[in-house]
């Protein structure tokens, strides 16, 4: 728990799978219009036009999507195991361990030694506070 907790960000692949082919074919188009004005063909004004516009299409999408990645960046929450003692009802919290599960033995109890069992595991949720926006 001494690390401190960094968001999880993820990417939608359809997203990231129709940026590329947007600016695929944004770049297909540049290509061609370049070749159509150098052959001086009329087209090459439409073929220019279209790649301009999906380069810029594809700039806006990836742009609004990291914008969004930050603000639903996804917390991890800490998860908490707590170990109780039979005899004397000692309880000991510490972080989840892979393997864990409710009623497995942790050891001996460093009171009465008796048997230290798991009886809960939880997140921990924190309340959001919602700020006022003037």
């Amino acid at each position: 728990m001494d690390e401190e907790e960094k968001p999880v960000r993820r990417l939608s692949s359809i997203v990231l799978i129709i940026i590329v082919v947007v600016l695929a074919l944004s770049a297909s188009a540049l290509y061609q219009a370049i070749d159509l004005y150098l052959k001086q063909d009329v087209a090459s004004g439409y073929y220019l036009l279209i790649g301009f516009l999906g380069l810029a299409f594809s700039i806006y999408m990836l742009l609004q999507t990291r914008r969004r990645m930050r603000r639903f960046a996804l917390k991890t929450t800490p998860v908490t195991t707590t170990i109780t003692c039979q005899k004397c009802d000692f309880k000991n919290l510490r972080e989840f361990e892979r393997g864990d599960f409710i009623l497995k033995e942790a050891g001996s109890c460093t009171k009465c030694d008796g048997t230290m069992l798991i009886s809960a595991i939880y997140r921990e949720l924190k309340e959001k506070v919602k700020e006022e926006r003037f």
